[in-house]
């Protein structure tokens, strides 16, 4: 079993609504959603569907033997208290090849919110098996995302680190012309408009391999910012 930190918008929202018909599956409720039509994404969103509609926070990790999950619980909720939500305005990005919803300009709360849950929560965290750091480095690491793995085991923390919601596999140059303009039409109405980053949650992966699922969410309630240490 793995846990991870995520921001996922709540169901009622448009945004989840988008993002959970775009993959084709709703990881609050675990059930199917029917996707856009216009071109056949199953295959290009399947990596991404495992994973659930969301941003990364603190990427997924395996607890530590002498902590349960109430106890993490526990500690997100905590630190949830002590942030405060605030608002982004997305863009669609390609990011290393990815198609993804991310910030449309650059956004020191974000990157605090991610910082915080890295640093934060690491306590928690068992450490990455030799197995684990080699398929990480086999991806090819700056010296500073080494640094990363080693320490907190994800390259892309920090100044590493990039907001975004990713929407497809690695797709080639002639790929992406042909699925962007689908994805324009479908999150048109959340692109280019305010959306607020209002809680954690706490994901759950049941077994290696299976879709991750939500867990429980953590509304943000700080009413002053309160920015890492």
């Amino acid at each position: 079993m793995r846990f991870a930190i995520y921001y996922a918008p709540e169901p009622p929202s448009l945004l989840h609504q988008l993002g959970s018909q775009w993959l084709g599956r709703d990881a609050f409720s675990g059930g199917a959603c029917a996707q856009p039509n216009a071109i056949d994404l199953v295959e290009i969103t399947a990596e991404p569907r495992r994973y659930g509609f969301h941003a990364t926070l603190k990427p997924p990790f395996a607890l530590k033997e002498r902590y349960s999950a109430s106890a993490l619980e526990a500690a997100v909720a905590m630190l949830a208290d002590d942030l405060q939500r605030f608002e982004v305005t997305l863009a669609l990005r390609q990011i290393d090849g990815f198609l993804a919803l991310s910030p449309a300009g650059s956004s020191e709360e974000v990157d605090q919110l991610a910082s915080a849950c890295v640093r934060d929560l690491d306590g928690f965290r068992q450490q990455a098996s030799v197995e684990e750091l080699a398929k990480r480095r086999a991806a090819g690491l700056s010296p500073r995302q080494d640094q990363n793995l080693e320490r907190w085991g994800y390259p892309y923390v920090f100044e590493e680190f990039r907001f975004h919601m990713t929407l497809s596999r690695r797709l080639g140059p002639a790929e992406l012309q042909h699925v962007l303009p689908v994805a324009e039409d479908h999150f048109a109405s959340v692109l280019e408009r305010s959306i607020t980053i209002d809680a954690l949650t706490l994901f759950v992966e049941p077994q290696h391999g299976a879709p991750f699922e939500v867990h429980r969410r953590f509304p943000l309630q700080a009413s002053t910012a309160k920015a890492p240490s």
